[in-house]
């Protein structure tokens, strides 16, 4: 019987075949180690520890999805496929995802904290204090060398440049970081007065979890939720999250996003306020202008009910009346005229001597009558002058004087109807029956 005999490509074949279907989709840990990146994008490196190394590739598409970049020195946990690379007769790892080692048992940790202060009532909306809409202080508890702090500083240069910020100086990773984060926002919590900032921020760049694991722990939540200020955060990437987040009275994606929304852009509000001054200024206008349409109407009908010109209407009335009475007066003369002559005419006709006694009766009857009736009618027409005059004197503006009244004017003479009209410093005249008297409105 012949013996198999594999070529050095069917044999490296058959490894790879029996490799891939034993060992696919496994994780595997260790150490970073001769880690290169060319311009291809893909990465290479080794993964050793005391024992052993393995030979890993991460390709580019592979390391645009993973949580992390392989860098030398750093402890990781890998899933991937064993392979052979058949070129050089070499099994390696081909990664698929890398996390950092211990990157399990941090999400655990983060999840179990997470449901503990929820069943607390720390998320629930209802204990979301609002944030103040035009703050004067915020105070950012962050590290002050880091570039959130400047991202931040620049972004409320450009929208807010009035607001006064004070940053506590904090580490935001490490051991004791957690600790320093919650004494800022304590230390925010216990200032009092003009110090007293109006909105608290907590901050820091993005990272991984290892990095951003901080924000996870417990003594800042606990701090976050006692904060009588509103607090918001603003930590690593839009797609990072962190209990602090979830407790905060806000949550940004970014340091720059909760500097854009800590306050309002200083331009809009400078252009909003312009607007709004110039409709109060078109509103007074018109005001001014139904005003002065008001008054003018006053005025007029004013000017129509004077009563002036009613007493001249008055005054027209009894000289007419009293042109009537001299017609009147005129007209019984001439009656009693033409009377005498036919009486006259009738005694030149008759004896004198015959007629004297009766003639002279006739006439003094006659006289007497005319005496009469002049009498009466005068008196008749005095009385209605008299009381035509009464009226008219009771109607003037001097006897309106007289009875307690005063009239009122401006620095233009024009009569004052109500107080509205005036202004504080207007010069008035007052007039009296016996006087005038001038003020100034106080």
């Amino acid at each position: 019987m012949a013996e198999l005999v594999y070529s050095v490509g069917d044999i490296t074949m058959d490894i790879r075949a029996k490799l891939e279907g034993s060992f696919s989709g496994v994780w595997i840990e260790g150490e970073v180690s001769n880690h290169r990146e060319p311009g291809s994008g893909h990465h290479y490196f080794t993964l050793k520890d005391s024992f052993a190394q393995l030979s890993c590739v991460l390709f580019r598409g592979a390391a645009s999805k993973s949580p992390v970049k392989p860098a030398n020195g750093q402890q990781v946990k890998i899933f991937g496929n064993i392979s052979v690379y058949e070129a050089r007769g070499q099994y390696q790892l081909i990664a698929q995802t890398v996390q950092p080692k211990g990157f399990g048992d941090l999400q655990a940790k983060f999840e179990a904290l997470k449901r503990k202060l929820d069943d607390e009532g720390l998320f629930a909306p209802e204990r979301k204090k609002p944030l103040p809409v035009f703050p004067q202080r915020v105070g950012i508890v962050t590290s002050p060398t880091g570039a959130a702090i400047r991202d931040m500083l620049n972004v409320f240069g450009r929208r807010a440049p009035w607001l006064k910020i004070l940053v506590y100086p904090a580490r935001v990773q490490g051991e004791g970081a957690a600790e320093e984060i919650a004494a800022g926002v304590e230390y925010f919590n216990s200032l009092e007065g003009d110090l007293r900032p109006e909105l608290v921020i907590v901050s820091r760049g993005g990272g991984s979890i290892e990095d951003l694991w901080a924000f996870n722990e417990e003594v800042v939540a606990r701090s976050i939720a006692a904060c009588e200020i509103p607090v918001m955060s603003g930590v690593g990437h839009e797609i990072d999250f962190t209990i602090a987040d979830f407790v905060a009275d806000r949550r940004e994606p970014t340091p720059s996003a909760a500097a854009e929304n800590a306050a309002p852009d200083g331009a809009g509000v400078k252009r909003h306020l312009g607007q709004l001054s110039a409709n109060l200024d078109s509103l007074i206008e018109n005001e001014i202008e139904f005003r002065k349409r008001e008054v003018l109407s006053h005025q007029r009908e004013l000017q129509a009910r004077e009563p002036g010109r009613r007493i001249q209407g008055w005054i027209q009335s009894v000289d007419f009346l009293g042109e009537r009475l001299d017609h009147v007066a005129n007209a019984a003369l001439d009656t009693v005229g033409r009377d005498f002559q036919g009486a006259s005419r009738a005694f030149n006709a008759i004896h004198p001597e015959r007629q004297c006694a009766v003639s002279a009766d006739q006439l003094a009857t006659l006289s007497q009558r005319l005496s009469e009736l002049a009498v009466r009618a005068m008196e008749e027409k005095s009385r209605e002058l008299q009381s035509l005059g009464s009226l008219m004197h009771s109607l003037s503006p001097k006897a309106v004087l007289e009875r307690g009244f005063s009239i009122t004017t401006d620095g233009d003479g024009k009569v004052v109807r109500d107080a509205k009209s005036l202004s504080k410093g207007d010069l008035i005249t007052t007039t009296f029956s016996d006087g005038e008297a001038s003020s100034e409105v106080q």
